[in-house]
């Protein structure tokens, strides 16, 4: 694990040219195994030159406090620099609290002009986030969400170097090196989804349906990964040599002969790209229908207006979003 972990690591400093990082820790066992990690490869290395890590304290807990002052104590022996958010605004909701926590996260790492942000996102996490997203109802893009980087903007990354790891083999870690480990209760409340999706959902999947789930699933997502990074590829290039060189505009007689999912994701693209906005998908489809059938018209959504005619689809902002 240490030798694989070694592995990445260099992966991405060389790759990425990584020279500082920030790294969002929760103080749980895949937390304090990533540290163990970081600091083991560094010693050897001495690669990174710019160390941080963070804690995000939601308050969820009576003992948050407590919990806090453990991470420091622990964090005072390896001597590096940590801060520590406290969320005023205490939310139940999962998804408003995961909201605030990456925002956090992206707006410290960008003001202190870090390179790289690193979480200890596992294959567990993997697997209960496609779950519990399919859950919602999501598309192939939310559930392949979770992967090894993504690259938020131009001088920023996000990277889960033990997103391959099963929380077993961390588990194992923290146990042969004697690492302290805070026993959080909140993971057993199954209040909260993402319990009631590890304790009960995959246990029972495993025993019922099949004993080789878990891997079963992670291989899914792979190739789902890989089959939506090649759409979106093509998308990409689709929507740079269609657009207006001049207005907010799309020829989109080019791209009729497209699959829908090609259609589909360029004109998402399109919206997102020049207004930083998603549209209803009901909405969407309803755009295609009328792109497809060639028909010049003009339809609204909200404060937008989509003009079509021609060749062309022109959105027009009524007033401010």
């Amino acid at each position: 694990m240490t030798k694989y972990f070694e592995k990445i690591m260099n992966h991405i400093i060389k790759k990425y040219q990584i020279n500082s990082l920030l790294i969002a820790i929760s103080g749980g066992q895949d937390s304090i195994c990533l540290i163990k990690l970081l600091e083991q490869f560094n010693k050897q290395k001495n690669s990174i030159k710019k160390f941080e890590y963070l804690y995000i304290d939601h308050q969820w807990k009576k003992d948050s406090k407590i919990q806090a002052e453990y991470l420091i104590n622990y964090m005072k022996q390896q001597k590096k620099k940590f801060s520590i958010y406290q969320i005023k605004k205490i939310s139940i909701s999962e998804n408003t609290s995961r909201i605030y926590r990456y925002n956090t996260i992206i707006d410290h790492a960008m003001q202190n002009k870090y390179d790289a942000i690193i979480t200890a996102h596992t294959k567990t996490d993997k697997l209960e986030t496609f779950i519990q997203n399919l859950g919602r109802g999501t598309t192939i893009e939310g559930a392949t969400s979770l992967n090894s980087y993504n690259k938020l903007n131009q001088k920023l990354y996000l990277f889960r170097p033990l997103i391959s790891n099963h929380r077993q083999e961390l588990n194992f870690f923290c146990r042969k090196y004697f690492l302290p480990i805070w026993s959080d209760n909140t993971n057993y409340n199954y209040s909260i989804k993402r319990n009631r999706i590890r304790y009960e959902v995959i246990p029972y999947l495993n025993k019922y349906l099949n004993k080789k789930i878990e891997s079963n699933l992670v291989n899914f997502l792979e190739s789902c990964y890989h089959d939506h990074e090649y759409i979106k590829q093509i998308s990409i290039i689709n929507y740079i040599n269609n657009k207006h060189y001049r207005y907010i505009a799309l020829n989109y007689r080019n791209i009729q002969n497209n699959h829908i999912a090609i259609q589909t994701r360029i004109i998402q693209l399109f919206i997102n790209h020049n207004l930083y906005i998603f549209i209803h998908k009901y909405f969407l489809y309803q755009l295609l229908k009328i792109i497809n059938r060639k028909i010049n018209t003009t339809i609204k959504w909200k404060k937008i207006k989509f003009e079509i005619k021609t060749d062309w689809i022109y959105i027009t902002v009524l007033n401010e979003l």
